[in-house]
């Protein structure tokens, strides 16, 4: 019904929605109408405009034409007047009163002409006003009409884009009216489907009820008849039974336990890094080990930092410990996690070991200080170090206290009670928080640090690397304690519930939890026991052949194990021999060439000797072959057995073998220190490619922090051109309503022009007919 409702609001939401657009949708076709005609109206008051302008030329070449007649009328009287000028001189001797009246009347035509010209000089500038005016007026109504037509096409383009616009999300309303017309169907069928289920689960709820009605009343009365004591009345026999499980507690408990392992592996990794990286800085700063010996404050930092895996490691181990402690069948309270005790004595001695390298690492940097090229930014930047690593030690302190007390329970009955844990779990919160802005803040001061470390004229690059390789450390710590710190404010609700463990109203009593979960698994165990099904029972003469099947494949299974025995016997000496008779070959490849050598010598000899001497020297070989015949002689060594021979060349035969067998070993010898080099070289090699993993890891870390920045700034700018884009809607809006109230005052304008235009008109016919009357 729920959903019914609300696909009904969402289909008058979109009908609203639908009617608003065809309203927008009518009004933006009357504004394109309104633009049409205004456009239309605007291209004949041009097709005026021009005509008048024709008109004006025509009238402007009529009045220079008579203005040609009028200079041509001016020039014939000034010829007159010269030619009655000359014919008063001529007519000077006749008489004074014909001479008085030609003065006369030169003078009245003088006056005349003057007037003319006159008059022609103050039209010709009339006239050149008129059309400079004309000219400019001109000029600036088609600018004003081309930028019309420009402003005009741009609100056609945006009209129909807005039209094409909401022609789409009209389609689309469409389309998603008839998805949701149909889904109404659906639901509405299965609103009935679920109608007549409810029925059905009703009916069967009524007679499970009546069942289990029956069932209670039936386990009352045998509980009443049978139970013949309440354990539940005391304490000590309450606390032994088992409490009610809460498994999904359990699994929960589980994975936040291993979410835990994970981000505190992070960490430690981190804080040994750190140290080692500190450790290697103090060697190289501001003294060098290898050139110089170090002050003994450093020598002391660095011994006691050399062992910070001893403290940091039992961490990690600890809680992987507690981890494994943590089964679905057991018991997860504060009361029943005895490895908790152990993560704590672990964590107080890592605090301690703080505390501990604290002041040599002050004096450290108190000796950086007074280094003879330690600037005064340098300075400070190790003050602000020196503070941070104060608080840092301060908050792993108060870190420590709080992981004590919450490993009290485990020892003691009644130690701490829910309302004190949560308040515990609140301020380790809080805790971790204070440690992740300690972080953060060291974070920065090192990497301000080492900024002005780069200036320094003695900065080596083994420096440099160092530097970085610290810079690195701090940033995963940071990273690490922001996601240990984000986990606990997370799961700080888990971590403060009761998880309900207690059998019938007692408390969990941790030095009788260990008795507690084995009656649980031990019960756990008879029940399945019960629960199982029964084989089936096997015929008693079956029963039998089975048997003495079993007893000749047990017999026959030791006759093999005894065969294999005496084949890994056989194999281990065929192996032996194999090397003896090897050994053997060699020595008597070696007998063959020195037998042939002989063979040689003696057929020298005998060639040299001749027949007789032959003779002779045939009972001598013969003698000779008589005293060195071979007497065998067993000899057994390291390698196997090996006959030597008693003849006279012995001697060389045994430094022969001797030879052979150092030859032998040397080979041995030399192939496994070969195969050595090659494993220490792979290891060396997966080292090098282990380190570069990680670094490749923290650049990747890096990037990913960046391209997470560059996504928030995409959507920051996604949100403003959204608002630009709203904005710019609403001023197209306001420019269609406006554009009306232009037009307008365009039209008064152009009137305006129109009638100055007239009036120009009828100024210059006027004149015109002025002209004409003189």
């Amino acid at each position: 019904m729920a959903n019914v409702s609300d696909l009904q609001t969402k289909y008058s939401k979109l009908a609203q929605e639908y009617s608003k657009l065809r309203a927008q949708n009518q009004v933006l076709k009357k504004a394109v109408v309104d633009e049409q005609t205004s456009s239309n109206s605007l291209k004949d008051e041009l097709k005026q405009k021009e005509q008048s302008l024709r008109k004006v030329h025509q009238e402007m070449d009529s009045l220079s034409f008579r203005n040609q007649q009028l200079t041509k009328r001016v020039e014939l009287l000034q010829e007159e007047l010269l030619t009655s000028e000359n014919k008063n001189k001529r007519s000077k001797n006749k008489g004074d009163s014909p001479s008085q009246m030609n003065l006369q009347t030169q003078s009245v035509f003088d006056e005349d002409l003057q007037k003319k010209i006159q008059e022609n000089e103050r039209l010709h500038i009339q006239f050149y006003e008129a059309d400079e005016q004309y000219r400019r007026q001109e000029a600036h109504l088609k600018a004003q009409l081309h930028q019309l037509q420009k402003e005009s096409e741009q609100h056609q383009a945006v009209v129909e884009a807005l039209t094409n616009k909401y022609t789409e999300s009209m389609e689309k309303l469409q389309s998603d009216k008839a998805h949701l017309e149909v889904k109404v169907q659906t639901l509405e069928r299965e609103a009935k489907d679920c109608r007549i289920r409810t029925e059905e689960c009703q009916q069967q709820l009524r007679k499970y009820q009546t069942e289990l009605s029956g069932q209670l009343k039936h386990s009352s009365r045998v509980i009443q008849e049978k139970v013949p004591f309440n354990d539940t009345q005391r304490s000590d026999y309450n606390s032994l039974n088992v409490p009610i499980h809460n498994r999904r507690h359990q699994l929960k408990a589980r994975d936040v336990s291993a979410q835990a392992q994970g981000f505190v592996q992070c960490l430690v990794s981190a804080l040994l890094n750190f140290h080692s990286y500190t450790e290697q800085r103090v060697h190289i700063y501001p003294l060098d080990s290898s050139i110089e010996a170090i002050s003994p404050v450093n020598q002391k930092f660095s011994q006691y930092l050399h062992e910070n895996a001893s403290y940091l490691r039992p961490l990690e181990e600890d809680l992987l410990h507690l981890h494994d402690s943590i089964t679905e069948d057991a018991i997860t309270t504060l009361e029943t996690v005895g490895k908790l005790q152990d993560f704590s004595t672990s964590f107080s001695a890592y605090s301690s070991f703080l505390k501990k390298i604290l002041p040599y690492q002050l004096t450290s940097l108190e000796e950086e200080c007074d280094a003879p090229l330690c600037t005064s930014a340098l300075k400070a930047k190790n003050r602000e170090i020196q503070n941070d690593m104060k608080r840092l030690t301060a908050v792993f302190d108060k870190l420590k206290s709080y992981v004590s007390l919450l490993a009290v329970p485990s020892l003691r009955l009644d130690a701490m009670c829910q309302s004190s844990a949560n308040a515990v779990f609140t301020q380790l919160s809080a805790g971790l928080h204070g440690l992740h802005d300690v972080t953060r803040e060291l974070s920065q001061h090192y990497s301000q640090k080492v900024c002005v470390e780069q200036d320094l004229p003695s900065v080596t690059q083994k420096f440099r690397t160092t530097n970085e390789c610290l810079l690195s450390s701090l940033a995963s710590l940071t990273n690490s304690c922001s996601k240990i710190t984000t986990f606990f404010s997370n799961n700080l609700d888990f971590f403060a519930s009761c998880p309900g463990y207690s059998p019938r109203g007692c408390g969990v009593n941790p030095l009788q939890a260990d008795s507690m979960i084995a009656n649980k698994r031990h019960a756990s165990r008879y029940m399945s026991v019960i629960r199982k099904e029964r084989s089936e029972s096997v015929p008693y003469r079956e029963a039998l052949s089975n048997r003495h099947i079993l007893t000749s494949s047990t017999e026959s299974r030791e006759g093999l194990m005894q065969q294999v025995l005496q084949t890994q016997e056989k194999i281990s000496r065929l192996e032996q021999e194999k090397e003896h008779w090897l050994l053997e070959a060699q020595l008597g490849q070696v007998r063959l060439e020195k037998e042939n050598q002989r063979i040689a010598q003696l057929e020298a000899k005998v060639a040299w000797a001749g027949d007789g001497g032959q003779s002779h020297s045939s009972a001598e070989s013969s003698d000779a072959a008589q005293t060195d015949s071979t007497e065998l002689i067993q000899d057994t060594s390291v390698v196997g057995m090996v006959t030597i021979t008693s003849c006279s060349d012995s001697a060389d035969d045994q430094e022969s073998r001797e030879r052979l067998i150092k030859t032998h070993y040397l080979n041995r010898v030399s192939e496994l220190t070969a195969q050595l080099q090659m494993c220490d070289s792979k290891a060396v090699h997966f080292y090098a490619e282990c380190r570069a993993v990680a670094r490749r890891l923290s650049i990747a870390e890096k990037c990913r922090e960046a391209l997470a920045e560059e996504l928030k700034l995409s959507n920051t700018n996604i949100t403003r051109l959204q608002d630009e884009l709203s904005t710019t809607k609403r001023s197209y809006e306001d420019q269609l309503s406006m554009m009306s109230d232009h037009l307008c005052s365009m039209n008064d304008t152009l009137s305006k022009q129109r009638e100055e235009i007239d009036t120009l008109k009828l100024n210059s016919k006027g004149n015109s007919k002025k002209n004409k009357g003189r």
